[in-house]
């Protein structure tokens, strides 16, 4: 939590359960991301967290913008993004969205399949586009391994057609998973990507991009290796793969960016027992899974906790929100313990929560109200 976040839950105790950001670690991690991969050129994942102040100071700062829909783009226009700042990065487009952000100014598309690549030869005439193909993701808490990407066989035929589609082959992508906590994940697929680049250089095609993905931790519960190790790592790979042709490096981070800038208050609304021997006490919070705390799911994302007894003596907890809802339980495996003094009406912070959280959250479910927002 930062001093500045700090001090704003002091003064203004909001009614909870809220995310408090402040915008200016956002500014910080930016920086740390540029001297850590000063070749690279930053591609903000608007997924992550897509609030105006963030992406105005983003805009600010000369960031480029990975947009996963045509409402992302706009959203990124409002802030003062020029289109040729922006790429629809996702795979999984409709065309109609496609020809709303072509007809915007934006001119770089992902694709991972012919069917979409189809669609951009007809409504994204002459764009650049780049193929994203399949990685490993082990090392990362929350995988995209399957959904996203395509093998290096069919992304060469892929690439080898967009050019006679009159499209543009800018270049190739791939995403080594969320929260990837090894830095040879990166070393290995660069490996992969950079023989496919070399490949289709020999054929002709006219490549100049890598895209690196997103996928750079932040620290929750456990220690993380430094945005410098990273940084270090990709590096050397892209040296050891390219030499002295370095092609052009795009990264996508999201979380890495946002999450350790913002913090979820919540209170305790009940703490209980299901028999009178049990150890294991259940602690009900005013958010829960959808209230925004999706990436609990699998118990994967595994934030920390600071409560107003912290320091006093511990004991074994389940975490769960307040909806009518069985599968809303939040960590019953991961042998999460808090203070024995921990009562209903405490306020509790969940740190580093300024990533996929509030657009995440359900609109209504059981009649509770969208997280409330609060940019600093």
């Amino acid at each position: 939590m930062t001093p500045k976040v700090a001090r704003y839950l002091a003064a203004h105790q909001p009614a909870t359960p809220c995310l408090v950001l402040d915008v200016d670690r956002v500014e910080e991690n930016f920086r740390r991301l540029q001297a850590a991969l000063p070749l690279a050129r930053i591609y903000y994942a608007v997924k992550a967290n897509p609030a105006a102040p963030i992406l105005e100071r983003l805009v600010r700062l000369g960031s480029f913008f990975d947009a996963a829909s045509w409402p992302e783009v706009r959203m990124c226009l409002d802030a003062g993004a020029r289109p040729e700042a922006i790429s629809y990065g996702n795979t999984i487009k409709k065309e109609r969205d496609i020809a709303a952000a072509y007809a915007a100014g934006v001119r770089m598309f992902a694709f991972d399949s012919e069917a979409e690549l189809m669609k951009l030869a007809r409504s994204a005439p002459g764009a650049r586009v780049y193929c994203r193909i399949l990685v490993g993701n082990d090392g990362a808490e929350w995988p995209l391994s399957r959904k996203f990407g395509c093998e290096v066989e069919m992304a060469r035929a892929l690439m080898l057609k967009a050019g006679e589609l009159g499209l543009d082959p800018y270049g190739l992508s791939f995403h080594v998973g969320s929260q990837q906590t090894r830095t040879a994940a990166y070393e290995a697929a660069i490996a992969k990507v950079a023989m496919l680049f070399t490949d289709l250089t020999e054929a002709g095609v006219k490549l100049r991009m890598v895209n690196l993905g997103g996928g750079y931790p932040v620290r929750y519960k456990a220690e993380v290796p430094e945005i410098d190790d990273f940084g270090a790592a990709i590096m050397g790979a892209m040296a050891e793969h390219f030499g002295n042709a370095l092609p052009e490096i795009v990264i996508e981070p999201g979380r890495f960016l946002v999450a350790d800038a913002g913090v979820v208050q919540s209170e305790v609304v009940l703490v209980s027992r299901k028999g009178e021997d049990d150890p294991v006490r259940w602690v009900y919070l005013d958010i829960g899974r959808f209230g925004g705390l999706a990436e609990t799911e699998g118990e994967a994302i595994k934030y920390a906790f600071r409560t107003p007894h912290d320091g006093t003596d511990e004991g074994p907890v389940t975490i769960a929100g307040p909806s009518c809802d069985s599968t809303d339980t939040l960590y019953e495996k991961s042998h999460y313990r808090l203070p024995l003094a921990l009562r209903d009406g405490d306020k509790v912070e969940m740190l580093a929560t300024g990533a996929y959280v509030t657009t995440y959250a359900s609109q209504s479910f059981n009649g509770f109200a969208p997280l409330a927002e609060h940019y600093i």
